[in-house]
């Protein structure tokens, strides 16, 4: 299965990103190996810097490095789909500044919400940053369950065990961009959270 072929944009209604920079992976996946979904922020401004772009890309350098940062010994995107993580994004577009509307991230989560249905075995969903929650908020009120994830400041937040549907969900930091080489104690902070998540599906 390819996840780009089955949730798709059609209208693309969000004034403040950048649509030529939209992207759902388009790698080829077994839906029943995945166990973690690690949702990061939104695409980058550059398609070149994405999870499956080829070569060294940006996304890919930080997230191996917070992989092997919590002990998981990677070198490569592949090899962290191998562990039976997906790493996808919340917003499928590129930011045209430092932050991205309410209504686009309300928006964008009508397509997680079917990128994440893909996925029957996941029991995990790390949100990496404050959009990744908001989107899972967003899901779960479309629901009727209310917030997965109550408001509050990330490191307030990590303490507690979050669940929706099923799932154990994790709040954490952006994993995926250069501030993950800047900000040395979330960086500590990411790493015990993404050991914690692996540690539920060995």
């Amino acid at each position: 299965m390819r996840p780009s072929e089955c949730v798709a944009c059609a209208t693309f209604p969000c004034t403040d990103v950048r649509h030529e920079c939209y992207v759902i992976p388009d790698i080829v996946v077994e839906p029943d190996t995945i166990s973690t979904i690690l949702i990061s922020e939104a695409a980058p401004a550059d398609p070149g810097d994405y999870y499956y772009a080829a070569g060294d890309s940006l996304f890919q350098q930080t997230t191996i490095q917070a992989f092997n940062d919590a002990g998981a010994n990677v070198s490569s995107t592949s090899e962290i789909l191998n562990l039976g993580v997906y790493l996808t994004t919340a917003v499928k577009c590129g930011k045209t500044g430092y932050g991205i509307q309410t209504s686009t991230i309300k928006e964008c989560s009508l397509l997680l919400e079917k990128e994440l249905a893909l996925f029957p075995n996941a029991s995990v969903l790390l949100l990496m940053g404050d959009v990744a929650i908001r989107a899972i908020n967003y899901i779960a009120g479309r629901a009727g369950v209310g917030r997965v994830i109550p408001a509050g400041s990330t490191y307030k937040l990590r303490g507690p065990e979050y669940f929706f549907r099923g799932q154990r969900v994790f709040p954490s930091y952006l994993q995926a961009g250069p501030s993950f080489y800047i900000e040395k104690s979330k960086r500590k902070m990411i790493a015990e959270d993404i050991t914690a998540a692996l540690s539920l599906v060995k």
